[in-house]
């Protein structure tokens, strides 16, 4: 199984930008779907991109559109995402996770987690 671990998260100024990374060990990360989730304070979790194993597709929750961006290094075994016009509403912990098999970017499919990093964006 895959161990997950994020960082890059921190306190931004609203407009600013941040590059979260998700590094895997313990598995082959190529054969993992990846999504990046977040939970604000007193909120569910919810999804906020996903990339396919090989990097080609990726989606994005509508309010972070033609904003953040997901990648993902199968040579480095690392996933990213990288956020810009960061507003003040996108603050809450990021957590990275894996899907061994299918597609699906729903909280309840996901196989692995990290242990999440916390993003705060100041107005």
């Amino acid at each position: 199984q895959v161990q997950l671990a994020e960082s890059g998260g921190g306190l931004v100024q609203a407009g600013g930008s941040l590059r979260l990374s998700c590094a895997a060990s313990g598995g082959t990360f190529s054969t993992y779907r990846m999504g990046w989730f977040r939970q604000a304070p007193g909120k569910e979790r919810e999804f906020v991109a996903g990339i396919s194993r090989g990097g080609l597709t990726t989606n994005y929750a509508n309010s972070v559109k033609g904003r953040f961006t997901i990648s993902r290094d199968n040579a480095k075994n690392t996933a990213y995402l990288q956020m810009n016009s960061l507003k003040p509403e996108d603050t809450a912990v990021y957590y990275c996770a894996a899907k061994a098999s299918g597609y699906s970017d729903y909280v309840w499919d996901m196989d692995y987690w990290g242990q999440g990093t916390q993003v705060t964006v100041s107005s």
